[in-house]
């Protein structure tokens, strides 16, 4: 049996790793033995020696080996006392979300409720804040744009405040501070590049295709023309997906940009990086109109003649592509 001080020593020599006081994340998975956890670890710098922590859970009698699965932010430094109770109770195991581009509040209000159990009503409300909306300088009625998509590592004790903060923050962090300089010298502001942004990334396909999408919005805004965009007369009518009808058109609100002139009060979704830099700096062209095909790629025109015959080639794609389906799922 080792003594007394050889303990000591292990303890010491184990517990200094890099940068004591930061936390690494850790995946345990599952079936996973003390042993295994030790490897784990190592391999994320929370301890030097697996074999000597080991050694100091047998004699301190915390060598069990129910460890609980799932990933953890498990901090370096720390005793090996406080590391074995971490993986034998679980506390702060945590859950990766992805929040993905395009998303909005309400879906992401879902996800938080569905994976974290977070409160929908505190996650709304976090979102109204006046005290957020002006950290983010939106005049819109909540913080929609701005909870950047990303993917997220979140405990479970993570309320839905914290949740909207830490996204708050990740888009201020995202946010390159030479845009400022770019969107005063073209006269607009964040707020307007945000919320034209958000259009963007719900009507591109294709990445590719985002500066010229949004070099069409900023040539319909210039000329006085309105944006006439799908995705806001869904926002409208609180849908995420579904094909914009003629009798939808007719919805009253400031986010239907088909009877509104401008841009809608804000965004309609969060945009990712390559939105909002391709609404500061856009495709130059003179094309006033797009269309999206079953491919993903978008068709770009300058006349509404042009235009009404992309469309109906569009149209004959879908078509063509809808026809084809049932024939191949006759096949397999």
């Amino acid at each position: 049996m080792l003594c007394l001080f050889a303990v000591v020593a292990l303890v010491i020599g184990n517990s200094r790793v890099a940068r004591a006081g930061t936390e690494a994340r850790v995946m345990i998975p599952v079936g996973a033995t003390l042993g295994d956890a030790a490897d784990s670890l190592v391999s994320a710098r929370v301890i030097r020696s697996a074999r000597v922590f080991l050694v100091i859970a047998q004699v301190t009698g915390g060598a069990s080996d129910a460890v609980l699965p799932g990933r953890y932010l498990m901090p370096r430094g720390a005793t090996t006392s406080a590391l074995l109770a971490q993986l034998h109770s679980g506390r702060k195991r945590f859950r990766r979300l992805v929040i993905p581009e395009g998303w909005g509040i309400t879906q992401i209000a879902r996800l938080l409720r569905d994976s974290l159990g977070a409160d929908t009503a505190g996650f709304l409300a976090a979102t109204r804040d006046s005290a957020r909306r002006a950290r983010m300088q939106t005049p819109a009625a909540d913080v929609e744009g701005y909870l950047f998509p990303a993917t997220y590592d979140f405990t479970a004790d993570v309320t839905a405040a914290m949740a909207v903060d830490t996204m708050l923050t990740t888009f201020e962090r995202r946010w390159k501070s030479a845009w400022d300089s770019v969107i005063t010298a073209q006269g607009r502001t964040r707020h307007q590049v945000v919320t034209l942004a958000s259009i963007v990334e719900k009507e591109a396909g294709r990445s590719a295709d985002r500066p010229m999408i949004a070099a069409v919005y900023l040539n319909r805004l210039r000329s006085g023309m309105r944006l006439q965009a799908d995705p806001t007369v869904l926002y409208a009518l609180k849908l995420v997906a579904k094909r914009v009808l003629y009798s939808d058109l007719r919805v009253t609100s400031p986010y239907n940009t088909y009877r509104v002139s401008g841009l809608p009060p804000g965004p309609i979704a969060s945009p990712g990086t390559a939105s909002i830099a391709a609404v500061i700096e856009p495709s130059t062209t003179d094309a006033m109109f797009f269309v999206a095909f079953p491919d993903g790629h978008s068709k770009f025109t300058r006349t509404f003649a042009q235009h009404t015959a992309a469309v109906r080639a569009s149209r004959t794609a879908r078509d063509s592509a809808a026809a084809a389906r049932p024939a191949a799922e006759a096949v397999r």
